[in-house]
């Protein structure tokens, strides 16, 4: 009865998942185009990563996982007051971390460094030095750092099932993108896992250095 009550109405997907109902099935051939609020995965939009600290540490501070996609990652874990190093000294194996650097030999560090303004020189010295200070982490931590070489597009950090995403935009800083969003996991929405796949799939093609 309930299945006829909302094929006859035509619910969305999410007012049949609150009835206990598979999704629909749209038969028409040019598909259906949904609201937003039938698939909420981004929750939260901010106008910068600044104003988006608080609750970047806060769900990094219960985090069994800790994903992130950087450039040179200084701002977010790489330096003692940077936003997410405090949350790393915690018992050892306790915190699974996986960090994603831009090579520093790589062509498409030059791209960025021109984009933002600075040398290759200081760029890649950024990442190494990222890269030397995560490696004080190894006895702390279960981290392991990655260098990819493609042009770096997302800033991402994924904390369990809660993904904070950014853009590299030309002439902006990573931490300086105009708009930062937080996006969580859900049934049927495909965002948290799409972005979760794009960081495996950098990983798989990574070289692992710590």
């Amino acid at each position: 009865m309930y299945e006829r009550i909302a094929d006859g109405l035509n619910m969305p997907d999410d007012a049949r998942h609150l009835l206990g109902l598979a999704a629909g099935r749209e038969k028409s051939a040019g598909g259906v185009a949904f609201d937003l609020a039938a698939f909420p995965e981004v929750v939260r939009v901010y106008s910068s990563q600044a104003s988006a600290r608080g609750e970047i540490r806060q769900q990094a501070r219960a985090a069994a996982e800790l994903d992130i996609l950087a450039v040179r990652g200084l701002g977010l874990i790489g330096l003692n007051d940077s936003l997410l190093r405090e949350h790393l000294s915690r018992a050892q194996g306790a915190l699974r971390v996986r960090v994603a650097l831009l090579h520093p030999e790589a062509p498409a560090l030059a791209t960025r460094a021109a984009e933002i303004g600075e040398s290759v020189e200081s760029l890649a010295g950024g990442v190494r030095l990222a890269e030397a200070r995560l490696r004080e982490l190894a006895g702390i931590c279960d981290i392991q750092v990655y260098r990819y070489a493609m042009l770096p597009t997302w800033r991402v950090v994924r904390t369990d099932r809660t993904v904070f995403v950014g853009a590299f935009d030309a002439g902006r800083e990573g931490h300086e993108s105009a708009i930062s969003y937080k996006v969580m996991e859900t049934p049927h929405g495909p965002l948290y896992r799409g972005f979760r796949r794009m960081f495996e799939a950098v990983v798989d093609g990574a070289e692992r250095t710590v």
